[in-house]
C-alpha cells in the first residue's frame, strides 16, 4: 500500500511538474528580470543626486579658486550645497513636467519614492555631519556617506516595501536555478517515459517501434528543458551584469565621499550658526532658491565689509 502510494505520488509529480516546468521558468526568467531592473532604477536615483550633488561640488570650488572665502563652516557650506542641489533638481523636474507634462516621469517619483528618498538623504547627512569635530585628524567621512545611503528607506526598498538586498540576492542565484530547474525538467521526461518501455514485445516489432518512438520524443522534450534552462541562465546572467546594482552603489558612495572630503579640506571649522534655519523638503523650490542665492550674496556683502574695515587684512 505504502509503494502503490508513493509511486502515485512519484507519477502525479512527473506528470504535473512536466506541465507546469515550462510556464514557471519563463514566468520567473521575466519577473526575474522586471525585478531586476526596478532594484538598478531605485538604486540610480542614488547616483542621479549623487552626481548633481558632485557638480555643484565642483562648480561652488571653482568660483572659489580666486577668491576664496575666510572662516568657511564645512557644516554651513555642506548644508546650503545639498539644499540647492535638492531644490534645484526637483524645480527642474517640475518645470520641464509644466512645459512638457510627463506623467510617467511623475508616476515614476511617486512609485520609487525619489523625492522623499532624497530628502531624506539631505536630512541624515545634514544630521551627521553637524557633530563632526574639526582638527589635524580627517573624519570618517566614508563610513559616514555609507552609513547614509546604506539606511535610506527609500533607495533601499523596491517601492518603499521589498528589501533590495534580500531580492538582490536572490536573483543572484536565480541562474544557477534555472540550470537545475532545465536538468529537473530532463529527469521529469526520462522518469515519464521508461515506465512504457516495459511494454515493448520482441514479437511485435512495429508495437516496439511504437513505443521507442514515443520514447525518443519525451527525451527530445526532456533534453529542451535543459537547454531552455541553460538558455534562461545565460540570459539572466548577462542582465545581472549589466545592471548591477552593487557595483553602481559603490561608485556612489565614492562620488559623494569625494565631494564631502573636497569641502573638508576647504573648510576652516565645522562651527555651526546659531539660529540656522532647518532643511525642509515641503518649501516651494523657487522660493529656497531665491531665499538662498539672497542669503548667499548678503555673506558675501558682510564679508567684503569685514575685510575692509579691518586694517590688518588690509595690510595683508
Amino acid at each position: 500500500m505504502g509503494m502503490e502510494t508513493f509511486h502515485s505520488a512519484l507519477q502525479t509529480l512527473v506528470v504535473v511538474g512536466k506541465a507546469v516546468q515550462f510556464p514557471l521558468m519563463i514566468g520567473v526568467f521575466l519577473v526575474g528580470a522586471v525585478l531586476r531592473l526596478m532594484i538598478y532604477y531605485t538604486v540610480k536615483r542614488h547616483a542621479w543626486f549623487g552626481r548633481e550633488f558632485e557638480n555643484r561640488v565642483s562648480q561652488f570650488l571653482t568660483r572659489e579658486m580666486d577668491h576664496k572665502s575666510h572662516d568657511v563652516s564645512f557644516f554651513v557650506v555642506t548644508k546650503r550645497l545639498l539644499e540647492r542641489t535638492y531644490y534645484e533638481v526637483f524645480e527642474r523636474r517640475e518645470h520641464a513636467r509644466r512645459q512638457k507634462p510627463d506623467r510617467m516621469m511623475l508616476l515614476s517619483d511617486r512609485i520609487f519614492l525619489v523625492k522623499m528618498g532624497c530628502a531624506w538623504l539631505v536630512h541624515d547627512i545634514i544630521k551627521q555631519v553637524r557633530f563632526l569635530r574639526y582638527g589635524s585628524q580627517p573624519p570618517k567621512l566614508l563610513n559616514i556617506t555609507k552609513n547614509t545611503f546604506g539606511k535610506n528607506p527609500a533607495f533601499n526598498r523596491v517601492f518603499g516595501i521589498i528589501p533590495a538586498i534580500g531580492l538582490n540576492d536572490l536573483l543572484s542565484i536565480l541562474p544557477g536555478l534555472f540550470v537545475i530547474g532545465g536538468i529537473f525538467g530532463t529527469f521529469l521526461g526520462v522518469m515519464k517515459g521508461l515506465p512504457e518501455l516495459g511494454g515493448m514485445d520482441l514479437n511485435d516489432p512495429e508495437k516496439t517501434k511504437a513505443i521507442m518512438d514515443r520514447f525518443l520524443v519525451e527525451i527530445s522534450l526532456a533534453m529542451a528543458s535543459s537547454i531552455t534552462g541553460i538558455f534562461l541562465s545565460v540570459v539572466m546572467t548577462l542582465i545581472n551584469t549589466a545592471l548591477n546594482p552593487e557595483r553602481l552603489f559603490v561608485d556612489i558612495v565614492d562620488r559623494f565621499e569625494n565631494s564631502l572630503d573636497l569641502l573638508w579640506n576647504y573648510s576652516h571649522s565645522n562651527e555651526v550658526p546659531l539660529g540656522m534655519q532647518q532643511f525642509d523638503e515641503h518649501a516651494d523650490p523657487v522660493e529656497a532658491l531665491a531665499s538662498a542665492s539672497l542669503n548667499q550674496e548678503l555673506d558675501r556683502t558682510r564679508g567684503h565689509r569685514d575685510f575692509d574695515e579691518d586694517p590688518q587684512k588690509k595690510s595683508a
